[in-house]
């Protein structure tokens, strides 16, 4: 089973170290690694070139202008060659045998469009933050507000990401999501597994973090309800998705009991999977 993973890089010099140490220290299948690095200014290549030093022969680089981050994506796995594909931000990781887990859920669903696993989202230093628990995924069911899958922990069939198109690049916020939607709509099942495979870094430049693009983010989801239910959300929508999530808690006692736990004492724990590797601290 080989599985290609595409990183965007773009200026992500301070985190790059441990994504890259995090996909290539996996165990349990094939794994072909594209970097992308559409022109950095800072210390990015420079770390690219220890990260090529230290797994010689292991770290494909796609050095281009691209148009964005889904353009990059796009372009690396444009070169990939593996039966599933999946992409890790520079400023995440994959936690140890996340991906010996995920072959074995591909061959427990050869059908599967996407398998999607669960993981946490943890601060800049790796500091716990929460659980961060996908819930089953199809395009109704998400413009309802009912579900979510961590794209850190989000696997898709290579030939279920072509037949789709990949990524809308004309989408800036949430392609992600996007293409799961797309996918449950051309009849590919969307398989939620129990693993916890990643950890979503909370940085401050992030787009989730930074809320720079809430506005566009908004207009998107307007247009997903649009598309998938034929007219504009109104007030009274708004008013369901609140009772449907609030039926979900009670139906998933143990998903709310996480949640308030971890609103109210988190465990004190922090990942140091999200430390920069020794042979990376000096660049």
């Amino acid at each position: 089973m080989k599985i290609s993973v595409v990183t965007n890089a773009f200026n992500q010099g301070q985190y790059l170290a441990a994504a890259a140490e995090s996909v290539l220290s996996q165990q349990g299948a094939e794994i072909e690694y594209w970097i992308v690095e559409p022109g950095s200014s800072d210390n990015t290549p420079a770390v690219i070139a220890a990260i090529e030093s230290r797994f010689p022969g292991r770290v494909n680089v796609l050095r281009e202008k691209d148009d964005g981050p889904a353009d990059g994506l796009n372009r690396g796995f444009a070169h990939a060659t593996g039966d599933w594909f999946i992409y890790l931000n520079a400023d995440d990781v994959f936690l140890p045998g996340a991906f010996s887990e995920a072959v074995k859920a591909f061959r427990d669903h050869p059908e599967a469009g996407a398998v999607i696993g669960n993981g946490y989202i943890v601060g800049d230093d790796g500091a716990y933050i929460r659980r961060a628990i996908s819930s089953r995924f199809t395009a109704r069911r998400f413009v309802r507000g009912q579900s979510f899958a961590l794209q850190q922990s989000t696997f898709y069939r290579a030939d279920a990401f072509r037949a789709v198109g990949g990524f809308n690049l004309q989408n800036t916020t949430s392609w992600d999501a996007e293409i799961l939607v797309d996918m449950d709509r051309r009849g590919y099942p969307l398989i939620n597994v129990g693993g916890d495979w990643s950890l979503f870094r909370m940085q401050p430049n992030s787009i989730t973090v930074s809320q720079r693009f809430a506005e566009e983010s908004a207009l998107t989801h307007q247009r997903y309800f649009r598309e998938e239910m034929g007219r504009e959300r109104t007030s009274r929508d708004v008013h369901a998705n609140r009772l449907r999530q609030l039926f979900h808690h009670v139906r998933h006692p143990w998903q709310t009991l996480q949640r308030v736990r971890d609103r109210i004492a988190p465990p004190n724990r922090r990942f140091a999977e999200t430390d920069t590797p020794a042979w990376a601290r000096d660049l």
